[in-house]
């Protein structure tokens, strides 16, 4: 109480003099910073909130059956294998996966030792093709397309399904910077992978 009382005094006496100031000197702007400062205090614990609120929920989704065999009750995804020439791909791919299923949250996602099953990943093609030109003909957008193979075993090493030439495509818009056209690419990367993992996990669920 004492704390909660000294904050609100200290906000008093700040905004007392605050006020005391003339309207049309340079202070106004710490007027209108601390009038902000109330309204993103409010917003960040109202941003905070709803994330709880999102975590709790897991994007689950009640109510809808699923195949999954008895006992398989836990995941292991490890780092995807990279054979294609583009380096680090693997990196978004398995992070988008991980994702995916630890919000799910149907199943766990553990340690290799621990796991029911196992999801390996293969990125076997990274293609990029120019789709559209500026009438000097420099490229504007790319098009991006990876080709993976997905695997699905229990604890002994069966094969409980796979999923060969599992393909997914993105464009991206190409810039006179060099890091701007990477980063963009990248974001399709990202993208692909999110999307991939997305219509795997629905595959992991309903389709065994």
């Amino acid at each position: 109480m004492l704390r909660t009382e000294k904050m609100n005094t200290e906000d008093r006496i700040q905004n007392i003099s605050l006020r005391s100031l003339p309207v049309n000197s340079t202070t106004e702007k710490f007027r209108n910073a601390s009038r902000l400062g109330g309204t993103f205090r409010n917003y960040r614990w109202l941003s905070i909130i709803c994330l709880v609120v999102l975590a709790a929920c897991g994007y689950r989704m009640v109510g809808k059956e699923t195949h999954v065999p008895p006992g398989l009750n836990s995941v292991t995804v490890p780092t995807f294998k990279n054979r294609t020439y583009e380096p680090g791909i693997e990196v978004p791919f398995t992070q988008a996966f991980l994702k995916e299923f630890i919000l799910d949250r149907r199943v766990n996602v553990v340690d290799r030792a621990q796991a029911d099953s196992l999801l390996e990943g293969i990125i076997t093609d990274f293609r990029i093709y120019s789709v559209s030109y500026d009438r000097s003909g420099f490229v504007l957008e790319y098009q991006t397309s990876v080709i993976l193979d997905l695997t699905l075993k229990d604890r002994t090493g069966k094969v409980l399904w796979e999923d060969k030439n599992f393909s997914e495509t993105q464009w991206f818009r190409t810039s006179s910077s060099v890091l701007t056209s990477e980063a963009n690419k990248a974001a399709a990367i990202q993208k692909i992978g999110g999307l991939v993992a997305e219509r795997l996990r629905n595959r992991f669920f309903y389709n065994f």
